[in-house]
C-alpha cells in the first residue's frame, strides 16, 4: 500500500549535516515532519567497534516517497553507508494522517 504512512530514521554525523537534511526533506515534499535528538551510537565500522555522537532523524513520509526520499539523504550524507530504515506507523489519529498525506501531496 504506497499510501501507508512509515517513520524513517537516519543517523547523521552531525547537527548540520541533520539539519540539512531535514530541511531538504521537508522542501521537496518528501517528509511532512523531520524530527532531529541526539544520540551515541556504538557500532563495528571498518573491523573495529566505533563510539560515536550522532544525530538521530524521525523522518515521517509515505511509503510511495521511500525510494525518492533514500536517493535524497544518500546524496547529501557524509557516510558511505547511511542508516535509512524504515517502520510502518500501525495506528495514528485520523487528522494526523490527512495532514501528513496533504504535507506530501499524497
Amino acid at each position: 500500500m504506497n499510501d501507508a504512512a512509515i517513520l524513517v530514521m537516519c543517523a547523521a554525523a552531525s547537527p548540520d549535516e541533520a539539519a540539512a537534511i531535514a530541511r531538504m526533506l521537508v522542501e521537496r515534499r518528501l517528509a511532512a515532519c523531520v524530527q532531529t535528538m541526539p544520540i551515541e551510537s556504538w557500532y563495528r565500522w571498518d573491523g573495529a567497534v566505533q563510539h560515536a555522537p550522532e544525530v538521530m532523524l524521525h523522518i515521517k513520509t509515505l511509503r510511495a516517497r521511500f525510494p525518492a526520499l533514500c536517493d535524497a539523504i544518500t546524496g547529501m550524507h557524509s557516510y558511505d553507508v547511511p542508516e535509512i530504515i524504515a517502520t510502518p506507523i500501525i495506528e495514528a489519529a485520523p487528522a494526523y494522517l490527512a495532514w501528513l498525506r496533504a504535507a506530501v501531496g499524497g
